[in-house]
């Protein structure tokens, strides 16, 4: 699967043009994302220094875009020099903290790609998860 992802808001806090404190999970998150085979494109504002900062700051911590605020290097050098060329990214995903309802923690992310699942199907997994738990928890001494 090919997966866009967002730097700021969404990998580290709001800090631009500073590079912000990671959030939770996220960097591990990717880093098994890779390892799962999927290929990841870094899509960001940033541009230039910056960009070069970001992409730095995450290779540092293990994770290697396949490319950075363009399409895969393959597809992207087939279609270079045609009148027709979309700058627009095609990816099967994209994580961005501006999606509508917001970033989900990264845990949530990672089972809604692995699992190829909806986030309220991930919720509904998880509710019944929770509702099995507690039916199988034994009773109280006091309360028999």
């Amino acid at each position: 699967m090919i997966i866009a992802v967002d730097f700021d808001g969404t990998i580290v806090e709001h800090k631009y043009p500073a590079i912000g404190k990671e959030i939770p999970f996220a960097t591990a998150s990717l880093r098994q994302l890779i390892q799962d085979g999927h290929k990841l494109i870094l899509w960001s504002v940033r541009e230039g220094e910056l960009l070069e900062e970001a992409v730095k700051w995450c290779e540092q911590r293990g994770v290697r875009f396949y490319a950075v605020n363009a399409d895969l290097d393959e597809d992207a050098a087939a279609h270079q020099g045609t009148a027709h060329y979309s700058r627009k990214i095609k990816a099967d995903v994209f994580i961005d903290d501006r999606n509508v309802g917001g970033l989900p923690d990264w845990g949530t992310i990672y089972q809604m790609i692995s699992k190829r699942a909806t986030y309220a199907q991930i919720l509904e997994m998880s509710a019944t998860d929770d509702s099995h738990r507690q039916s199988n928890r034994k009773k109280p001494w006091w309360k028999f």
